[in-house]
């Protein structure tokens, strides 16, 4: 069941959206008032752990209701294309530096400008250190659903959704016990909210991906696409939310960035933290003051106006002379040589990734599949640990 947008006059697209801001995700919601009744929120957290570390072994043990939850949770829908599936991951294989780029740089930056949806992350944020770990653990969620196999029986990207979408129902649960929640903001992760972060998962990371020298065909696209709506039913959002098409898609993005988008502190804020946790997990004279600069050019000057991400300002970076030559030269897009500097920046930024992902206490530690990291030439904790590489190094890696 999917809603064709293109058919559906904008006061009729409006009404249903407002009405999405109302609803919820019964099935995870019950669950976790169930466990906060019982008492058992802390129990359910260590076989939620568990689970991230050991998959589908010892499912058997796990209690009610969560084992019924996770039965029901993980079940592919009828409409699920696995030709599809396949070809959508298949280009993560072979642009997944730069789709993390796209992550970072563009997605988080525009759930950041729903002005509604971004108080649940600031209420639930200690700021420095959750939004670092919170693009830790986003970033393991994409290579999860994309990786090979992440959204077979069991796979990790199945596991993942079933996690986040009973962490939103918790944060729910939390939100409205708080006493801090605006009723004007509509339900806490409600149903439009939802569509619109899964959105910049598929429309936003696609469109960003052209801005970074990466222009996908058509089919690629909508696999990409079509693994994310696969994606979005697992995290429980509305097939009402969820159209068949790229194009339909894009155009229910589009209508709900415009309801949501607006200036707040929160937003602002998060943008800023986001911006200095990217300089320190991409350090060096490379790509020093980059992470501002390559957010305005990914989002565009309007989203990154209300987010106040500073202006574009190569004042301070050795890769001034390869994005005037390039970028500023041929526009809009990047010329062979940018995109070229843009993946080794995403290859530097995984790497980054998996060294503040190393793991530790009750954290599993941040999981690439061997066949991407050779892929990407993503070194690992240790190399990361044993090298500090001069500009030179950098440019001569992404020539290699």
């Amino acid at each position: 069941m999917s809603t064709d947008i293109q058919m559906m006059d904008v006061h009729k697209t409006n009404q249903l959206l407002e009405a999405m801001r109302a609803r919820v995700d019964p099935l995870a919601d019950e669950v976790i008032q169930e466990l906060f009744a019982r008492g058992e929120v802390g129990s359910a957290n260590v076989w939620m752990s568990y689970l991230m570390r050991h998959g589908a072994a010892g499912m058997e043990q796990v209690p009610e209701p969560l084992r019924s939850y996770f039965e029901r949770s993980g079940r592919l829908p009828a409409w699920v294309d696995r030709e599809l599936l396949s070809e959508g991951q298949a280009l993560f294989h072979r642009c997944g530096p730069l789709a993390v780029v796209a992550l970072v740089g563009a997605a988080l930056p525009t759930c950041y400008a729903g002005a509604q949806g971004v108080q649940v992350l600031h209420l639930t944020s200690r700021m420095e250190t959750d939004i670092l770990r919170r693009i830790v653990e986003t970033a393991q969620m994409v290579v999860d659903v994309m990786g090979p196999g992440g959204l077979e029986e069991d796979g990790w990207g199945i596991r993942d959704a079933q996690r986040v979408r009973l962490m939103h129902a918790a944060v729910r649960h939390l939100v409205r016990r708080s006493g801090r929640w605006d009723d004007a903001w509509g339900e806490p992760v409600n149903q439009e909210d939802m569509a619109g972060t899964l959105f910049t998962f598929s429309v936003v990371t696609l469109r960003a991906l052209r801005k970074l020298g990466y222009t996908p065909s058509a089919r690629e696209a909508q696999a990409y696409y079509h693994t994310w709506r696969v994606v979005g039913f697992l995290m429980g959002v509305d097939e009402r939310l969820l159209p068949a098409s790229l194009e339909e898609g894009e155009r229910l993005a589009d209508v709900i960035f415009g309801r949501v988008f607006a200036p707040s502190a929160q937003g602002r804020e998060m943008t800023r933290v986001l911006i200095e946790r990217l300089d320190h997990l991409v350090p060096g004279q490379v790509f020093e003051g980059l992470a501002a600069t390559l957010i305005r050019h990914l989002v565009g000057d309007g989203t990154a106006d209300l987010l106040a991400v500073p202006p574009s300002n190569w004042s301070h970076s050795v890769m001034k002379p390869l994005w005037l030559l390039g970028w500023l030269v041929e526009g809009s897009e990047c010329s062979e040589l940018t995109a070229r500097m843009c993946e080794l920046f995403g290859r530097t930024l995984v790497e980054g990734l998996v060294w503040m992902g190393r793991g530790g206490g009750s954290r599993p530690p941040f999981r690439i599949p061997e066949v991407l990291r050779e892929s990407w030439r993503v070194r690992g904790p240790e190399e990361r640990a044993r090298m500090r590489e001069e500009p030179e190094s950098l440019l001569e890696r992404s020539s290699a």
